[in-house]
């Protein structure tokens, strides 16, 4: 079964109920019956962006030891290939941890994932292949 990538927006939009794609977050997790993945890097990422929140980071780290969410991937060897995505997408640019998720979808074989980070619309994945972003799509508004 291919899991799931799980990136540090949906990870903040479910922890924190203020965050204005928090529902679309709910929904979308509650339609995923695979694992999902992460790496150190979102990680990170998700703790400094919730910091200030009391509780958030235990929140984390207990849904990573009760295995809601994996972390299967490491980059030692993998700095290169890190690396060469990062200079790729310059222009973008490419955050540290969105290249480690590219480069895990390209080993677990999956492009399936949970983020509201638009980016992930413009990268490649085994070199031409797309993302598909599980959480749906802000609504935009009627003018």
């Amino acid at each position: 079964m291919k899991p799931v990538l799980i990136d540090t927006s949906t990870i903040v939009a479910l922890l924190d109920r203020s965050e204005h794609r928090h529902q679309a977050c709910v929904d979308a997790l509650a339609e995923i019956s695979r694992p999902l993945v992460t790496c150190e890097a979102v990680i990170a990422e998700t703790c400094h962006l919730l910091r200030r929140m009391p509780g958030a980071t235990e929140a984390v780290l207990q849904n990573i030891q009760s295995g809601v969410i994996r972390i299967p991937w490491g980059l030692a060897g993998r700095e290169l290939q890190v690396s060469e995505l990062i200079r790729q997408y310059a222009k973008v640019p490419m955050a540290f941890a969105d290249a480690c998720l590219v480069c895990m979808a390209e080993e677990f074989a999956t492009g399936d994932i949970l983020t509201l980070d638009s980016d992930f619309e413009v990268y490649r994945w085994s070199t031409r292949k797309t993302f598909k972003i599980l959480v749906e799509p802000r609504q935009r508004s009627k003018k």
